[in-house]
C-alpha cells in the first residue's frame, strides 16, 4: 500500500449517485473529447454545454487550458506530466459523475493508455470517448493560438502532431468530423448519440 494514503477511508454519503440521477433526470457520464490541437474540442464542448443547458441538463466543461491555470499549474508537457495531467482530470471527472452531472472534458489526451486509465475509473457506460477528428493540415490552417507555427520553429517542445505523437482512438464511442460539419451539426451529432443511448431525454424536457 502507498504509505501516503495509509489510514485513509472513503466516506460514503447518504445521498447516492442514483439519487442525484433521479433528481437531474439524466444519466451522469464523462464525455471525453480528444483530438489534435485546434481540432475543435473546446469549441464543441462549450457549444454542446450551451445546448444542454437550454434543456435543463446539468453539465460542466473541464477545459485543458483552464485546468492548467489552477489544479495542474505545476505540470508541464513531458510524457510524465501529461500522464499525471490526465490522471488528475480523470479523478475530478469521477467526482462530477458521483455528483450526477454530465461532464465534458476537452483535452488533447494523446495517449490511448491514459484515456483508458480514465475509463477504468468509472462504471461501464459512464465514459464516452468522443474523437474530434480533423486532419492535421486543417488544424494547422486554423491554428488560433499560433501554436503550430511556434512548434515548427522549435519554440514549443513536445507539441502534439508536430514533435510528439497523437494516438488516434481505435474504437471510440463517437466520432465528430469537425472539418466536414458545421458547429451546429457537430453539436447535433453528439446530442443524437446521447438520446440514442438514453443518457438524456429531450422529449420529456421540452414538452
Amino acid at each position: 500500500m502507498n504509505k501516503k494514503v495509509a489510514n485513509i477511508v472513503w466516506h460514503q454519503g447518504r445521498v447516492t449517485k442514483e439519487d442525484r440521477e433521479k433528481l437531474n433526470n439524466h444519466k451522469p457520464v464523462i464525455l471525453w473529447f480528444t483530438g489534435l490541437p485546434a481540432s475543435g474540442k473546446s469549441t464543441l464542448a462549450n457549444a454542446l454545454e450551451e445546448a444542454l443547458y437550454r434543456r435543463d441538463v446539468r453539465t460542466y466543461v473541464l477545459d485543458g487550458d483552464n485546468v492548467r491555470h489552477g489544479l495542474n499549474k505545476d505540470l508541464g508537457f513531458s510524457p510524465e506530466d501529461r500522464k499525471e495531467n490526465i490522471r488528475r482530470i480523470g479523478e475530478v471527472a469521477k467526482l462530477f459523475i458521483d455528483a450526477g452531472l454530465l461532464v465534458m472534458t476537452a483535452f488533447i489526451s494523446p495517449c490511448t493508455e491514459d484515456r483508458e486509465m480514465v475509463r477504468e475509473l468509472v462504471e461501464e457506460g459512464e465514459f464516452i470517448e468522443a474523437y474530434v477528428k480533423c486532419p492535421l493540415e486543417e488544424c494547422e490552417r486554423r491554428d488560433p493560438k499560433g501554436m503550430y507555427r511556434k512548434a515548427k520553429r522549435g519554440e514549443i517542445p513536445e507539441f502534439t502532431g508536430i514533435s510528439a505523437p497523437y494516438e488516434v482512438p481505435l474504437n471510440p464511442e463517437l466520432v465528430v468530423e469537425t472539418d466536414k460539419l458545421k458547429l451546429e451539426e457537430s453539436v447535433d451529432t453528439v446530442i443524437r448519440y446521447l438520446e440514442e443511448k438514453e443518457i438524456i431525454n429531450f422529449q420529456a424536457r421540452c414538452d
